[in-house]
């Protein structure tokens, strides 16, 4: 499979140039991780190399604020490490959105609250929602 992408990629100019790009960035982010404090490191990602100018996104302003303070150092780091880069441009990532969901809630009924919940239910319609709703009650509650 990765042959085969390979192969289509490297047919067409716009393609080749695209693959050669991402390999490029690929690299710059192994260099970053390299030359970042640990406390940064899965912090910062490169985003893009155009003129020199090295963009990386940071999760968060507190991450930002941190690499800003180590450019000098980081251009040397790219530098020594063979790469074209005068400058880094940090942008701040937005943050992640946490998925909310709804706590599972355990119900608990006594075996009396189970039972006569369970002979009301029998009491009603075969085909009434109230029924159904009261025997998956009593079939998911605990004692």
């Amino acid at each position: 499979m990765t042959q085969l992408l390979h192969r289509f990629l490297a047919r067409g100019d716009a393609l080749a140039r695209l693959q050669d790009h991402a390999t490029r960035l690929r690299r710059l982010q192994r260099t970053l991780e390299t030359g970042l404090p640990p406390q940064l490191t899965g912090q910062c990602q490169v985003a893009n190399l155009k003129d020199g100018t090295l963009s990386v996104s940071a999760r968060g302003g507190a991450a930002a604020v941190r690499l800003r303070q180590i450019l000098p150092s980081l251009i040397e780091h790219f530098v020594r490490a063979g790469d074209a880069v005068q400058t880094i441009k940090v942008k701040v990532a937005a943050p992640e959105q946490a998925v909310w969901r709804a706590p599972v809630s355990e119900r608990q009924l006594s075996s009396t609250a189970k039972e006569g919940l369970a002979r009301f239910a029998q009491s009603l319609p075969a085909d009434a929602p109230l029924r159904e709703a009261l025997e998956r009650l009593v079939r998911r509650s605990r004692d």
